[in-house]
């Protein structure tokens, strides 16, 4: 017998929340870093965001689609840091 949910949590909230630390550590990167070494760190961030897409999916406690979650997190900050470093890339290209 399986206990209802009292207070549903929404599955979606918890990848999207990732996803936005992702944005906030590539803009980070693309501002406060140099051009040589923008690279480097936005893999650190890459890093960070997958130990906080762990620790999220971790606190919500529930356990059907956990590595779906996981994979849909770091897939997402992947792309959503990818992006913002080709921008920062592409305006590093075009000032020179």
């Amino acid at each position: 017998m399986t206990a209802p949910e009292i207070l549903p949590r929404r599955r979606a909230a918890g990848v999207i929340a990732v996803w936005v630390a992702a944005a906030l550590v590539a803009l980070a990167v693309g501002v406060f870093v140099e051009p040589d070494w923008r690279g480097a760190w936005l893999l650190v961030g890459l890093g960070f965001c997958f130990f906080l897409a762990f620790a999220v999916q971790l606190a919500s406690g529930r356990s059907q689609g956990f590595i779906m979650r996981i994979s849909a997190s770091v897939l997402g900050a992947l792309l959503v840091m990818g992006l913002i470093g080709a921008g920062f890339a592409l305006a590093e290209l075009f000032a020179s």
